[in-house]
């Protein structure tokens, strides 16, 4: 039996190409996903009692940055709901549940109105592992949840090919925290030591599966991120060639002596 249990994939930048929807939206007419959001929050705003556009863009701003430090730091996402809520407390603005479901529901939709692209190569890159390695995915889901990732995984011809899946917004944490693996590892009924995890970001992909003692495969089809100091077990840079680097780890004794 080879040293690789199961095959983890991190989702934006390494199935998907992360914004490619942008210029899509754009042809259609429609703002930046971030202009987006803070235009569907304002009128829901307005609607109530009038508010300048200006204030409502430094609350989203202020919640975002709050956002992206309790995720980097806490390896914790907040909910589009709870960030919304924690911008709204800020405000000293409220809205009626129905307004606030609404605004939720439209945030958390947006990446299925225009779909953002499959990494080239994925679908058949997933398709030759599957035959060999049980296959899962382990992301943070930033704006969209997981229930709709799912929907973007179906539609793309790779959801067939999982059999387990860990979101942060239904785990209660994010990488690099070790429960996410951990859940990997529980579903499956492996150590959590023969995860190979693939994935773009070096604190997150590199960082988690190292901290557990499980392997990380730096992904850079979409995306090359500064290291900050981690170590990859192997770097992809082309789909094609991920079944031959995930079957070299298999091969490799692990833990490393």
């Amino acid at each position: 039996m080879g040293s690789v249990g199961v095959v983890t994939f991190d989702l934006w930048d390494c199935l998907f190409h992360d914004d490619s929807d942008e210029p899509k939206r754009a042809a259609a007419g429609l703002p930046p996903k971030p202009v987006a959001r803070r235009a569907l929050l304002h009128e829901a705003l307005s609607r109530e009692c009038p508010i300048d556009r200006a204030s409502v863009d430094l609350a989203f701003d202020v919640a975002d940055a709050a956002f992206r430090k309790v995720w980097h730091d806490q390896y914790f996402t907040w909910t589009v709901r709870e960030r919304l809520e924690v911008l709204l407390s800020g405000l000293g603005r409220s809205l009626p549940e129905p307004a606030l479901a609404e605004v939720v529901d439209a945030m958390e939709r947006m990446e299925l109105e225009y779909r953002p692209d499959p990494a080239p190569h994925a679908v058949e890159a997933l398709a030759a592992l599957s035959a060999r390695y049980p296959l899962a995915i382990v992301s943070d889901a930033i704006f969209t949840p997981g229930r709709n990732l799912r929907v973007l995984l179906r539609d793309a011809g790779m959801l067939e090919y999982f059999s387990g899946f860990v979101f942060s917004d239904e785990a209660g944490c994010s990488k690099p925290h070790r429960v996410v693996f951990d859940r990997v590892a529980e579903q499956f009924g492996v150590p959590v030591t023969s995860i190979a995890h693939v994935g773009d970001r070096p604190h997150n992909d590199l960082g988690g599966p190292h901290a557990v003692g499980a392997r990380g495969v730096l992904l850079t089809v979409i995306k090359q991120r500064p290291l900050d100091g981690h170590t990859p077990d192997a770097v992809c840079d082309d789909y094609r060639k991920l079944p031959e680097i995930i079957d070299a780890l298999d091969r490799s004794p692990w833990p490393a002596p």
